[in-house]
């Protein structure tokens, strides 16, 4: 894997006359070319402060980062502005200009860069085709569903051909059928582009969805740091894991665990093709054990599905034991509540 962004002890502070707030603290963090790398977190975490100081759109107070090599914390402002060519960016609420034209929106940034007009309405027609929107070239922000907005902004992002996209809550402000919508055409353009994707996010179905990493940043600090599967099949942190009860129907806090004697009550993960399996099935046939499910539920994934089980198991403290064991042999997680 090619390292495309490396952050290193990356720390901002907002610093009044009274007192200074800490909102990134010695991020280190290296996110690989043609990776969709989520960041997630509460309100106030410090995520969009850090997707920001990574075009500068933030000043850190510390730290360096560095895309493809070349360290941006460095640079002056002239430096900056053709490095940010290669660093596109959408927001939470569109940043539209309003007074133009969809089709005027998406060819700004050429004008700026001097194109004459032929090479212009070509980029411009083709990006507008991309992204499903040739019949809105001539409408106005006002006149677009919240959904048309961000793909227009997602044009206007791509029109320089970028190498990284900066997602900062692109789909928070959207419903959840256009949030897939526009999730989707984030994957395509990944995979056609070769884009780099850095999204952040307080929604744990966004980074279901899409990523291949995350990291979960808490007090301006990165508390886990995984891929998608391990994090929802082995969460650390209190934080990691109340992102992902909210997926579920039926966590564990939801329901009422009273372990019987003579039982043992155990959660169980699957990863892939185990979550398909009916490896509780085989385990009461196997063993002289009953098994009582208290709640499940399988997460797909964008490459894999996770299954969770909250399962109570009686019998002998023998056979619980030796089905303990099977399910361990057969690559199954669990952890005895």
């Amino acid at each position: 894997m090619y390292v495309l962004i490396q952050i290193e002890g990356l720390t901002k502070v907002y610093e009044t006359k009274k007192d200074k707030t800490w909102a990134l603290k010695n991020i280190n963090l290296n996110i690989n070319r043609g990776e969709i790398f989520g960041i997630i977190g509460l309100s106030g975490a410090g995520k969009s402060t850090l997707i920001r100081c990574l075009n500068r759109l933030e000043e850190p107070t510390s730290g360096k980062i560095a895309i493809d090599n070349l360290e941006i914390t460095s640079l002056n402002k002239k430096e900056l502005r053709v490095a940010r060519k290669n660093i596109g960016m959408i927001f939470q609420h569109f940043n539209l200009l309003t007074s133009k034209t969809v089709y005027e929106n998406i060819a700004f940034p050429l004008e700026l860069e001097g194109l004459n007009k032929n090479e212009i309405d070509k980029k411009v027609n083709a990006i507008l085709q991309y992204v499903d929107l040739s019949d809105k070239k001539q409408a106005y922000p006002s006149q677009l569903s919240g959904g048309q907005k961000q793909r227009v902004a997602i044009a206007r992002a791509l029109i320089n051909n970028p190498k990284i996209l900066l997602s900062d809550e692109g789909t928070s402000a959207l419903d959840p059928k256009t949030t897939k919508s526009i999730l989707n055409l984030l994957a395509k353009a990944r995979n056609e582009f070769g884009l780099t994707i850095v999204l952040i996010t307080h929604q744990m179905e966004v980074i279901k969805d899409i990523c291949d990493r995350v990291a979960i940043i808490e007090n301006g600090e990165i508390i886990e740091l995984n891929t998608v599967e391990e994090i929802f099949a082995n969460p650390q942190t209190k934080t990691a894991k109340a992102f992902i009860s909210n997926l579920k129907t039926n966590s564990q806090e939801e329901i009422n665990i009273e372990r019987k004697p003579g039982s043992k009550i155990i959660r169980l993960s699957f990863l892939g093709e185990n979550a398909k399996q009916p490896i509780v099935s085989k385990m009461i046939k196997k063993f002289n054990v009953d098994v009582n499910i208290l709640s499940g539920n399988i997460n797909e994934l964008m490459s894999t599905s996770i299954g969770n089980l909250i399962i109570e198991i009686s019998g002998s403290d023998i056979e619980i034991e030796k089905s303990i064991e099977w399910l361990k042999k057969e690559n199954i997680r669990l952890e005895v509540i």
